[in-house]
């Protein structure tokens, strides 16, 4: 008796599905107004970046030579500041090698100067390109931009390396 009801309770769901797909329900076909809207966009043309502009040229060139001259005045620098941390070492805070490495270490630091002088340039050149829309020449920009902070990058980490290896750092 008890399996009777249950297969009625199981069945009484089902029948009302049943009972609503017999022809009272609205067809799921697609209505003529439904068809109005597949058009496909317009094409936007997206004008590539020009070559750079005259005027940046030279400033670029500049820039340039002037992070290859904070190269290298950089690494004419890096083999005395790091003796002169090696030998302040074991030294203690606010003794004289460890001051001496302290100044090294400063020099080194001022060395690079025209290096991130020129990187902050091209970091307000290239804002100020990006910011006004004006996409001639930001190519260039961009790179040369990306090989000067690859140097920097590349002389914060000596620079950490040797401050890391004086005491009270």
């Amino acid at each position: 008796m008890k399996r009777a009801h249950l297969f009625a309770a199981m069945l009484l769901p089902l029948s009302a599905c049943a009972a609503t797909q017999a022809g009272d329900a609205p067809s799921l076909a697609k209505r003529p107004v439904e068809g109005r809207f597949d058009v496909a966009p317009p094409p936007v043309a997206v004008t590539p970046p020009g070559p750079l502009p005259a005027d940046l040229a030279g400033r670029l060139a500049r820039w340039e030579s002037d992070g290859a001259a904070g190269q290298q005045a950089f690494a004419a620098e890096r083999s005395a500041a790091a003796s002169l941390v090696s030998a302040a070492a074991g030294a203690p805070v606010a003794s004289e090698r460890w001051v001496v490495a302290q100044q090294a270490i400063s020099r080194l630091t001022a060395a690079r100067a025209p290096l991130t002088a020129a990187l902050a340039d091209i970091d307000r050149l290239y804002l100020d390109r990006s910011i006004g829309e004006q996409v001639d020449g930001l190519p260039d920009i961009y790179a040369l931009r990306d090989r000067l902070a690859d140097l920097v990058s590349t002389q914060d980490a000596v620079i950490e390396a040797l401050n890391a290896q004086l005491p009270g750092q």
